[in-house]
Protein backbone atom coordinates (compact mmCIF):
# COMPACT_ATOMS: atom_id res chain seq x y z
CA UNK A 1 0.00 0.00 0.00
CA UNK A 2 1.07 3.44 -0.84
CA UNK A 3 0.78 6.65 0.11
CA UNK A 4 0.70 10.36 -1.95
CA UNK A 5 -0.21 13.75 -0.59
CA UNK A 6 -3.27 15.08 -1.83
CA UNK A 7 -4.58 19.09 -1.94
CA UNK A 8 -5.97 20.00 0.96
CA UNK A 9 -10.07 20.89 0.72
CA UNK A 10 -8.91 24.71 1.14
CA UNK A 11 -5.05 26.04 0.25
CA UNK A 12 -4.31 28.73 2.70
CA UNK A 13 -1.34 31.28 0.64
CA UNK A 14 1.08 33.46 2.22
CA UNK A 15 2.70 36.23 -0.05
CA UNK A 16 5.59 37.38 0.27
CA UNK A 17 6.61 40.79 -1.75
CA UNK A 18 8.14 44.01 -1.31
CA UNK A 19 5.97 45.75 -4.00
CA UNK A 20 2.43 46.29 -2.36
CA UNK A 21 1.15 46.33 -5.91
CA UNK A 22 2.61 42.98 -6.55
CA UNK A 23 0.77 41.59 -3.60
CA UNK A 24 -2.44 43.30 -4.74
CA UNK A 25 -1.98 42.30 -7.90
CA UNK A 26 -1.57 38.16 -6.62
CA UNK A 27 -4.98 38.90 -4.41
CA UNK A 28 -7.24 40.09 -7.33
CA UNK A 29 -5.93 37.12 -9.54
CA UNK A 30 -6.93 34.40 -6.75
CA UNK A 31 -10.42 36.35 -5.91
CA UNK A 32 -13.49 34.17 -6.18
CA UNK A 33 -11.27 31.31 -6.08
CA UNK A 34 -13.47 28.34 -3.58
CA UNK A 35 -10.40 26.27 -2.55
CA UNK A 36 -7.99 29.21 -2.62
CA UNK A 37 -7.49 32.16 0.72
CA UNK A 38 -4.79 34.69 0.90
CA UNK A 39 -4.03 33.91 4.65
CA UNK A 40 -1.48 36.12 5.03
CA UNK A 41 0.94 38.62 3.16
CA UNK A 42 4.60 40.16 3.99
CA UNK A 43 6.94 42.74 2.96
CA UNK A 44 10.05 40.55 3.51
CA UNK A 45 11.37 37.92 5.00
CA UNK A 46 12.25 38.22 8.37
CA UNK A 47 8.20 39.39 8.38
CA UNK A 48 7.31 36.48 6.61
CA UNK A 49 9.30 33.92 9.11
CA UNK A 50 7.37 36.18 12.15
CA UNK A 51 3.86 35.90 10.50
CA UNK A 52 4.30 31.81 9.60
CA UNK A 53 3.61 30.59 13.39
CA UNK A 54 0.76 32.69 13.43
CA UNK A 55 -1.03 30.73 10.86
CA UNK A 56 -0.44 27.30 10.64
CA UNK A 57 -2.44 26.88 8.01
CA UNK A 58 -1.05 28.29 5.25
CA UNK A 59 0.09 25.19 3.00
CA UNK A 60 1.74 27.37 -0.14
CA UNK A 61 4.44 30.42 0.10
CA UNK A 62 4.26 32.44 -2.99
CA UNK A 63 7.31 34.37 -2.81
CA UNK A 64 9.51 37.34 -4.79
CA UNK A 65 12.85 36.30 -5.57
CA UNK A 66 14.62 40.03 -5.48
CA UNK A 67 14.58 41.10 -2.11
CA UNK A 68 16.10 43.57 0.83
CA UNK A 69 17.12 42.38 4.00
CA UNK A 70 16.52 38.51 2.82
CA UNK A 71 16.31 36.95 -0.95
CA UNK A 72 13.43 35.11 -1.70
CA UNK A 73 16.03 32.06 -2.36
CA UNK A 74 17.82 32.42 1.40
CA UNK A 75 13.76 32.50 2.71
CA UNK A 76 13.07 29.71 0.63
CA UNK A 77 15.75 27.80 2.37
CA UNK A 78 14.96 29.11 5.56
CA UNK A 79 11.40 27.88 5.34
CA UNK A 80 12.13 25.02 4.08
CA UNK A 81 13.77 24.07 6.95
CA UNK A 82 11.71 24.82 9.97
CA UNK A 83 8.49 24.26 7.82
CA UNK A 84 9.04 21.59 5.44
CA UNK A 85 5.44 20.72 4.84
CA UNK A 86 5.12 24.29 3.42
CA UNK A 87 5.48 24.49 -0.24
CA UNK A 88 7.32 27.45 -1.90
CA UNK A 89 6.20 28.86 -5.67
CA UNK A 90 8.79 31.49 -6.48
CA UNK A 91 7.58 34.62 -8.59
CA UNK A 92 10.05 36.68 -10.55
CA UNK A 93 10.83 38.48 -13.46
CA UNK A 94 13.42 36.34 -14.67
CA UNK A 95 14.08 32.65 -15.66
CA UNK A 96 17.32 32.80 -15.98
CA UNK A 97 19.46 28.91 -15.51
CA UNK A 98 20.68 29.71 -12.22
CA UNK A 99 17.65 31.98 -10.25
CA UNK A 100 15.73 28.37 -11.65
CA UNK A 101 18.13 26.22 -10.05
CA UNK A 102 18.93 28.19 -6.79
CA UNK A 103 15.11 28.29 -5.95
CA UNK A 104 15.01 24.39 -6.22
CA UNK A 105 18.04 23.38 -4.62
CA UNK A 106 16.47 25.89 -1.75
CA UNK A 107 13.09 23.58 -1.31
CA UNK A 108 11.29 25.56 -3.92
CA UNK A 109 8.20 23.30 -5.82
CA UNK A 110 7.79 25.61 -8.62
CA UNK A 111 8.26 28.59 -10.53
CA UNK A 112 6.12 31.22 -11.86
CA UNK A 113 6.92 34.62 -14.02
CA UNK A 114 5.58 37.32 -12.91
CA UNK A 115 3.19 38.18 -16.50
CA UNK A 116 1.35 34.86 -14.88
CA UNK A 117 -2.29 35.03 -15.81
CA UNK A 118 -4.55 33.83 -13.24
CA UNK A 119 -5.80 30.28 -14.75
CA UNK A 120 -1.67 29.41 -14.78
CA UNK A 121 -1.37 31.19 -11.00
CA UNK A 122 -3.92 28.75 -9.77
CA UNK A 123 -3.07 25.88 -11.57
CA UNK A 124 0.34 26.04 -9.81
CA UNK A 125 -0.75 26.84 -6.30
CA UNK A 126 -3.24 23.87 -6.68
CA UNK A 127 -0.25 21.51 -8.04
CA UNK A 128 2.05 22.48 -5.43
CA UNK A 129 -0.42 21.89 -2.47
CA UNK A 130 -0.98 18.63 -3.89
CA UNK A 131 2.50 17.83 -3.66
CA UNK A 132 3.61 18.11 -7.53
CA UNK A 133 6.01 21.20 -9.18
CA UNK A 134 5.00 23.48 -11.11
CA UNK A 135 7.08 25.58 -14.01
CA UNK A 136 5.97 28.19 -16.10
CA UNK A 137 6.46 27.33 -20.00
CA UNK A 138 9.22 29.37 -19.60
CA UNK A 139 10.95 28.39 -17.21
CA UNK A 140 10.72 24.84 -18.47
CA UNK A 141 12.13 25.73 -21.39
CA UNK A 142 15.49 27.08 -19.47
CA UNK A 143 15.81 24.06 -17.47
CA UNK A 144 15.39 21.83 -20.64
CA UNK A 145 17.31 23.69 -22.52
CA UNK A 146 20.20 23.62 -20.11
CA UNK A 147 20.47 19.86 -19.60
CA UNK A 148 24.29 18.91 -19.45
CA UNK A 149 24.59 15.87 -21.47
CA UNK A 150 27.06 13.32 -19.44
CA UNK A 151 30.19 12.58 -21.08
CA UNK A 152 29.06 8.73 -21.62
CA UNK A 153 25.77 9.95 -23.02
CA UNK A 154 24.65 7.05 -25.63
CA UNK A 155 22.26 9.02 -27.99
CA UNK A 156 21.15 5.37 -29.43
CA UNK A 157 20.12 4.09 -25.53
CA UNK A 158 19.17 7.35 -24.28
CA UNK A 159 16.75 8.38 -26.91
CA UNK A 160 14.01 6.87 -24.27
CA UNK A 161 13.82 6.78 -20.60
CA UNK A 162 16.02 4.74 -18.11
CA UNK A 163 13.85 2.16 -17.11
CA UNK A 164 12.67 2.44 -13.67
CA UNK A 165 10.77 0.25 -11.49
CA UNK A 166 7.50 0.88 -10.66
CA UNK A 167 9.13 1.47 -6.73
CA UNK A 168 11.80 3.31 -8.67
CA UNK A 169 8.98 5.44 -10.04
CA UNK A 170 7.25 6.03 -6.89
CA UNK A 171 10.50 7.62 -5.29
CA UNK A 172 11.31 9.63 -7.87
CA UNK A 173 8.05 11.17 -7.85
CA UNK A 174 8.40 12.00 -3.99
CA UNK A 175 12.44 13.11 -4.36
CA UNK A 176 11.01 15.46 -6.94
CA UNK A 177 8.12 16.83 -4.24
CA UNK A 178 11.05 17.71 -2.07
CA UNK A 179 10.36 14.56 0.44
CA UNK A 180 13.48 13.60 2.60
CA UNK A 181 14.33 9.89 2.67
CA UNK A 182 12.61 9.62 6.41
CA UNK A 183 9.26 10.89 4.75
CA UNK A 184 9.49 8.74 1.53
CA UNK A 185 9.88 5.64 3.58
CA UNK A 186 6.94 6.06 6.28
CA UNK A 187 4.67 6.98 2.59
CA UNK A 188 5.83 3.69 0.95
CA UNK A 189 6.03 1.61 3.99
CA UNK A 190 10.27 0.95 3.76
CA UNK A 191 13.13 1.70 5.31
CA UNK A 192 15.03 4.37 4.79
CA UNK A 193 17.93 2.12 3.70
CA UNK A 194 15.93 1.07 0.93
CA UNK A 195 15.20 4.18 0.35
CA UNK A 196 18.73 5.28 -0.05
CA UNK A 197 19.24 2.01 -2.42
CA UNK A 198 16.60 3.27 -4.65
CA UNK A 199 17.39 7.10 -4.90
CA UNK A 200 21.80 6.28 -5.91
CA UNK A 201 20.00 3.61 -8.64
CA UNK A 202 18.03 6.32 -9.87
CA UNK A 203 20.69 8.00 -10.21
CA UNK A 204 22.96 5.85 -11.64
CA UNK A 205 20.50 4.86 -14.17
CA UNK A 206 19.42 8.31 -15.51
CA UNK A 207 23.31 9.63 -15.10
CA UNK A 208 22.38 12.40 -12.85
CA UNK A 209 24.70 13.63 -10.45
CA UNK A 210 22.02 16.23 -8.32
CA UNK A 211 18.56 16.36 -7.67
CA UNK A 212 18.44 18.90 -9.55
CA UNK A 213 19.62 17.24 -12.61
CA UNK A 214 17.73 14.25 -11.71
CA UNK A 215 14.69 16.60 -12.13
CA UNK A 216 15.55 18.25 -15.49
CA UNK A 217 15.95 14.34 -16.54
CA UNK A 218 12.32 13.59 -15.48
CA UNK A 219 11.20 16.68 -16.89
CA UNK A 220 12.71 16.21 -20.03
CA UNK A 221 11.31 12.61 -20.46
CA UNK A 222 7.75 13.39 -18.40
CA UNK A 223 8.59 10.83 -15.72
CA UNK A 224 6.75 13.16 -12.81
CA UNK A 225 3.58 14.72 -12.53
Amino acid sequence: MTTSPTAPAYIHVLIVDDHQMVIEGVKTLLQGEADIQVAAQASNGPEALRLLPLYPEISVAILDLNMPQMSGVELSRAIHATYPQIRILALSMFHDYSSVTEVLEAGGSGYLLKNTNKAELCAAIRQVAAGHTFFSQEVGTTLLANLVIPANFDRTRDAHPAELTGREREVLQLIAREYSNSHIAKALFISERTVETHRKNILTKTNSKSVVGLIQYALRYKLIL
